[in-house]
Order: structure tokens, then sequence, then C-alpha cells
């Protein structure tokens, strides 16, 4: 499959291009850096330079030509702004997500984060609240694109660099937790494999079931 990754230099993206890339699949990471090129082609992947936070829908999708799939792996990243988290956390995911649409690529896996649908505290720090408000906007744009993509929001725990432990806890249910990075990946991958888990919202943190097994536990098949 060609499968394009947005945000394609962060630490998921990179981990998820590897893992396609390893089993003979063709990830095309979009960036806009061109620093990062290199970066990407050493992890197998295809660079494509762009810009989301500048890019028009027509441009960006050019991008998509061919895709079998598009992967919304973008953030802001510590250290930005609450500007830039709706610049790019909500903005560029609805910009994808337009893009995916007019190039014709149904299948779209968006990467969110646990509990941003929840009510943000009162005296939550002004940054934080933006990036949840930020997530929760782009999730409800694609929650409204049924007719259109075959989406699924994945909303990973916090997120740590420890190794992949290949055993996860997924469905809508989920409680908090941690999850590595490199088993979000993993996750992704069987999502992209498993096009009956479209039209679903899951929490993802490390837990007890093998990754294949869990996704294909939230399938419509399996349901």
């Amino acid at each position: 499959m060609r499968i394009v990754i947005a945000g394609g230099h962060g630490k998921i993206a990179l981990r998820l291009a590897q893992q396609l890339s390893d089993r003979g699949d063709q990830p095309v990471a979009l960036v806009r850096n061109p620093d990062h090129v290199s970066d990407v082609e050493e992890v197998g992947a295809e660079a494509a330079l762009i810009d989301l936070e500048k890019a028009t829908v027509t441009e960006l999708s050019e991008k998509l030509m061919n895709a079998d799939a598009l992967v919304f792996a973008a953030g802001a990243g510590p250290g930005s702004g609450a500007e830039r988290k709706e610049t790019v956390d909500h903005k560029a995911a609805v910009l994808c997500a337009d893009a995916a649409s007019l190039a014709g690529v149904r299948r779209f896996v968006q990467i969110s984060a646990i509990g941003v649908d929840d009510p943000v505290p009162e005296g939550t720090e002004p940054v934080w609240a933006a990036y949840v408000e930020a997530k929760r906007a782009a999730d409800a744009d694609l929650r409204e694109r049924t007719l259109e993509l075959d989406w699924t929001i994945l909303r990973p725990g916090r997120l740590t660099d420890e190794p992949g432990t290949g055993v996860v806890d997924l469905g809508e249910g989920v409680s908090r937790d941690s999850v590595s990075r490199e088993d979000v990946a993993a996750v992704v991958v069987a999502l992209l494999d498993e096009p009956g888990t479209a039209g679903r919202v899951l929490n993802l943190v490390n837990g007890a079931t093998p990754v294949v097994e869990a996704v294909g536990e939230q399938s419509e098949g399996s349901r």
C-alpha cells in the first residue's frame, strides 16, 4: 500500500514509516522542513515537501494522488503556543480531510489524544487547553465525513518512548494510561489493514491483548 503520513517527521510518524517500509509498503512522509528529508528517507519513506499551515487543498491533494490511505500524525509539538495548536492540530487536520476527499483517498486514520471530548477543567494551563480544544474540533470535523471518508480516530494515552510491547488495550471505554509510540504505530498499521474499523473512535493504552487481535476485535465484522 501507498500510505501518506501527514506530520511525517514526528516521533510516531517515523516509527510508522519504518514499520510500513519493513513490510514492503510505500510510506510517503509529508514534511515542511527540507532538513528533515534525509531523516524520513532513512526509515524507508519517500519525502514530500509541503507546509500544511500554508498549503491549499489542491496543492495537498496532488501529494495524495495514487495513495491508498492517509494518516494524520501531525501536531504542533511541545514548545508551540496556542495559535499553532489551532493551525496544526485542528486546521491542518481539516485540510488533510478535505484533500483526501478531493483526491479520492477514502481511508483516513487520525491520531488524536485520549480524553479530548471531556470538559477542560477550570484553571487548565491555556496552551494545553488550546491543544485539547484543537484535537476535539479536528475529531468532530472528521466524524461528519462518513459519506466521503472511511475514517478511524485513534486516541492514545500518555505517550512514551519505551520499546514497543506488542500488547495493548483498545476500545471506546479504555481508561487513561500510557502507551509507547512504537505500539501506537503498530496499531495504526493494523488499522490500515482492517477496514472494518472505519467509523470508530478508539482509545489506546498499553495492555494485555496482541495488537492485531485488539484491532480485529474492534472491526465491524466482529461486533
